[in-house]
């Protein structure tokens, strides 16, 4: 089952590549949907394309290929003297299955967002730039993607400039857990979360940097860090 504005997404892409033989940009995408923002996107994407709906072609810009369309996408003609027939979208009722065992060395593509400063906060989450294997060992159930860390505030976690962290998307965090925040909907960090009754704290690992504290509004949290991936050069 697909949700929604999934099955927008993917009809958008479809009718789009139908008429010109192209897929629409992130742009058109967004404005199609009214997202605010092409991060939604890129997530519906991702989804779709963990599911079999789309497949990203390699080495081409914009290339999507739409593999499959969901069954809801077919209506039956109208009865006589009623308008068009409307797509049925089943909104999914209960949590997927469980994913079938995997090997030691199965992998998963994953996003590359960018990078995230775990010193001074950069501008939101830049859009994908890249894809790598991650070993499925590391993630576990739910959508995930990849950050570059940028900065040293984080070191003594052991998360060091250049390092690449793993993401779960998720929307809650642990008082104790390193997550990805939003900051007044303007600035991400990588940082460790901290309640302190009404207020959030977002502390640095690293004693050359302050814990910065917020209200409860002002941080909104993207993510949860689940694994790290070093280079040694």
């Amino acid at each position: 089952m697909l949700t929604r504005k999934q099955h927008e997404l993917l009809m958008f892409i479809h009718e789009r590549i139908k008429e010109t033989g192209v897929s629409p940009s992130f742009d058109e995408m967004k404005d199609a949907l009214d997202l605010a923002s092409k991060s939604g996107i890129h997530r519906l994407i991702t989804a779709l394309e963990e599911r079999g709906f789309l497949r990203r072609l390699p080495h081409r810009a914009r290339a999507l290929e739409v593999v499959k369309l969901p069954q809801q996408a077919t209506a039956s003609a109208p009865p006589k003297g009623r308008g068009p027939a409307r797509l049925s979208v089943v909104e999914p009722s209960a949590p997927p299955p469980p994913a079938p065992p995997f090997a030691a060395n199965d992998t998963r593509e994953l996003p590359v967002l960018g990078r995230i400063a775990a010193g001074t906060p950069i501008e939101a989450i830049q859009q994908e730039r890249d894809r790598m294997p991650v070993p499925e060992a590391i993630l576990g159930a739910g959508e995930h993607f990849v950050l570059e860390v940028q900065g040293d505030s984080m070191i003594n976690a052991g998360i060091l400039d250049g390092d690449r962290v793993i993401i779960r998307r998720t929307d809650s965090a642990n008082s104790g857990d390193i997550v990805v925040a939003l900051v007044m909907g303007e600035e991400a960090t990588l940082k460790r979360l901290r309640r302190k009754g009404a207020s959030i704290a977002l502390e640095a690992a690293n004693p050359a940097y302050e814990t910065r504290i917020f209200g409860p509004d002002q941080v909104a949290v993207q993510g949860k860090l689940v694994g790290l991936i070093r280079a040694y050069h």
